[in-house]
């Protein structure tokens, strides 16, 4: 089926009062395995690919995007493409021909005033090419090994009253909050503020994300997706899972070098875990 967009599945989500996955790709394995999973759940799915795959594929941006489109128009569920955390213009420029439907401008590192002038001029930008856009106040923290000095102190968390100011200024179309997750965690013992959450969607009439997911424990997701979370970003949970098992094969099998062999079963984990994810945040069993 032809590619949705994100902003048609967050909304969609919204109204539901549930949240949609949106996965990380790195490799060709990835891309089959969020959509085998995704169409196993019987529920739509966000593709992503992030400022940091695509300098991992020599810095190219259209091998994987071209890829993840060919999939996604093969699918038997709505399936749309993101482009995450970028901070390159340069390569922002590249996501509507390539295919992506939105992206996610990342400038929360810079201070306010700095963070709102660079969102709003991708925002301009992006609305003009009819991107949808989201952008994060407040520090998850993580990415690039930047991390908030404490995940859970004030100052890194996203302030209810700066954020109603930053989406009307900026003019973007969802917001990823800092409420105490951290991207990269490889143990889910993230403990989210839920009563900040409560007061963010009091405040913000726009769709709220979440990141660093994967260190998220399941009662905490669910929970932060009743609260009013509607995009949920995973990555390293896909990444864990098809590692284990590369690393299961492999030490079951050291003979092993047909790399179809090691690869098949990584993407299969990788599979069960997008279902189960889904299922956990969408109600489904």
């Amino acid at each position: 089926m032809p590619l949705a967009t994100t902003g048609e599945l967050v909304t969609r989500a919204a109204v539901d009062r549930s949240a949609v996955a949106a996965f990380n790709i790195i490799t060709l394995e990835h891309v089959e395995a969020v959509i085998a999973g995704a169409e196993q759940a019987g529920a739509p799915v966000v593709l992503q690919v992030s400022e940091n795959a695509v300098k991992f594929r020599y810095g190219r941006l259209l091998p994987l995007a071209r890829a993840a489109v060919a999939a996604a128009e093969a699918a038997e569920v709505p399936i749309a493409l993101h482009l995450d955390h970028v901070q390159s213009d340069a390569l922002l420029r590249q996501a509507p021909a390539a295919g992506f439907s939105s992206v996610m401008y990342d400038a929360s590192a810079l201070p306010y005033a700095e963070n709102l002038a660079a969102t709003r001029a991708a925002a301009d930008w992006a609305h003009a090419q009819g991107l949808w856009i989201e952008a994060e106040l407040g520090q998850v923290g993580g990415k690039n090994g930047r991390r908030p000095l404490d995940a859970h102190a004030p100052g890194a968390r996203t302030d209810p009253t700066e954020a109603r100011g930053f989406v009307a200024d900026s003019g973007v179309d969802a917001l990823a909050v800092a409420i105490g997750s951290v991207h990269a965690m490889t143990t889910r013992t993230a403990a989210l503020d839920h009563e900040l959450l409560k007061r963010l969607a009091k405040t913000l009439e726009l769709p709220l994300v979440l990141h660093g997911s994967s260190g998220v424990p399941d009662d905490e997701l669910r929970t932060a997706v009743a609260g009013g979370i509607t995009k949920v970003n995973v990555g390293t949970a896909l990444n864990q899972a098809m590692t284990a098992a590369i690393r299961d094969f492999l030490a079951a099998h050291p003979e092993a070098v047909d790399s179809r062999k090691y690869l098949s079963v990584g993407r299969e984990a990788m599979i069960r875990e997008v279902t189960r994810i889904i299922g956990l945040i969408s109600g489904r069993p």
